[in-house]
């Protein structure tokens, strides 16, 4: 949306294909929209738990998007057709094939590090977070992990390679590694705080910085009740699952507010359209601008979803990271190394284990010490300028 935008006001014509459920907000903003199956409103709530799990959740993504390759192929083709530049989200496989099937240039992006896959930075693996301390005793040990992984995925990408076979394409690389990268461009659209550039990344790379946006059609700037509560009393906790965890939530909220009685402290609730069991009295909302609610929090607690955790590093609060699954213990590990957060599992996450936790990072400066240095390095990083720019060029 931030990039779209961003050309739409330099005079470029923009659309953004995606799941239809997204078709309002993206013509709210003045950019053309193109429906792109998978349409992620059809995964219900059991699905969704899913495809939260940490030890399979991200097989059951990878294999429901592979699945739907030629629907998105079909539905991207004629609008590739028709463009100037073609750019892609890793889980996009068949636009991937209607744009090199187009020829029209290609460029790929990736939201979080975890997408890059370096031997030289290896990558917390959700279903086996310990493998990591393996990785690191040296690039070859985690190159060894990265064949596995290919090797153990390629099942799960197969409808992707049945889809190029029958349109005559040369067979790809593998859609989960070198082959969701464009050779052309491949914008990292996080900061160089999170992720630094590494030997072995694709050529075409470039860090851009975050791209911002947390607008919300339907609704301007802070809820009303929101910034009466905020104006009524010191800093509160946030809790938040992001804009897919939360449909998965399981007891996360009301442990979260047993977490704020103990501390004795008032707290806002994010809980997307979901009521996750809380009391009238619980400042529950559905949502709130990050970038305005994030810099007035004492802390802020959530999944490590990288949307949540580019929000909380920009105003350097100290993070509370509960990952689920996917990318989410990769961006936990991160920031923990970065001095800013301590992370505590899903699946451990009770009012008993999260208390401490929490005292320590409110209790100790050093969190705060640090997440200002982050904030400020990620504040002077333009993503979208960058993104954008970066694009235009990819186009020439």
């Amino acid at each position: 949306m931030a990039i779209g935008m961003e050309l739409l006001r330099r005079g470029h014509r923009v659309t953004v294909a995606s799941s239809a459920v997204y078709a309002e907000k993206v013509r709210s903003e003045g950019l053309e929209f193109l429906a792109l199956r998978p349409d992620v409103s059809a995964i219900d709530g059991e699905r969704l738990a899913q495809m939260m799990d940490a030890r399979r959740g991200t097989e059951r993504v990878i294999r429901f998007v592979a699945e739907a390759a030629r629907e998105g192929y079909e539905d991207t083709l004629p609008a590739a057709q028709r463009a100037d530049v073609v750019v892609t989200h890793p889980l996009v496989f068949g636009s991937v094939v209607a744009a090199q099937q187009a020829g029209v240039p290609w460029v790929s992006s990736v939201l979080a590090p975890a997408s890059m896959s370096s031997a030289f930075d290896p990558v917390v693996l959700p279903a086996a977070p310990w493998l990591v301390r393996l990785q690191r005793l040296g690039p070859g040990v985690a190159r060894a992990v990265t064949r596995m992984g290919k090797r153990h995925s390629s099942l799960w990408v197969r409808p992707v390679e049945r889809l190029r076979q029958e349109l005559g394409m040369a067979a790809g690389a593998h859609p989960l590694f070198e082959g969701q990268h464009s050779p052309r461009l491949v914008l990292a659209l996080f900061s160089r705080c999170l992720g630094p550039p590494q030997a072995d990344w694709p050529r075409g790379a470039v860090v851009t910085g975050f791209p911002f946006y947390d607008r919300h059609h339907e609704q301007e700037g802070m809820p009303a009740e929101v910034e009466r509560f905020l104006a009524e009393g010191p800093a509160p906790l946030v809790f938040s699952l992001g804009t897919a965890a939360v449909g998965a939530a399981g007891d996360f909220y009301t442990e979260s507010l047993e977490v704020a009685r103990r501390l004795g402290m008032r707290a806002v609730y994010l809980t997307g359209n979901h009521g996750q069991g809380l009391p009238a009295d619980a400042m529950a909302v559905e949502y709130a601008p990050h970038s305005e609610l994030f810099p007035r929090a004492a802390a802020v607690v959530f999944h490590g979803g990288i949307g949540t955790a580019a929000q909380a590093m920009r105003c350097g609060r100290p993070m509370l990271v509960t990952p689920l699954s996917h990318d989410q213990f990769d961006n936990a590990d991160r920031l923990k190394r970065l001095g800013m957060a301590e992370v505590l599992y899903r699946s451990r996450y009770h009012a008993r284990s999260a208390e401490p936790l929490l005292r320590g990072l409110l209790g100790d400066a050093r969190y705060r010490q640090k997440g200002a240095g982050i904030a400020a390095q990620v504040q002077a990083e333009d993503g979208v300028k960058t993104a954008a720019d970066a694009i235009l060029r990819a186009a020439e």
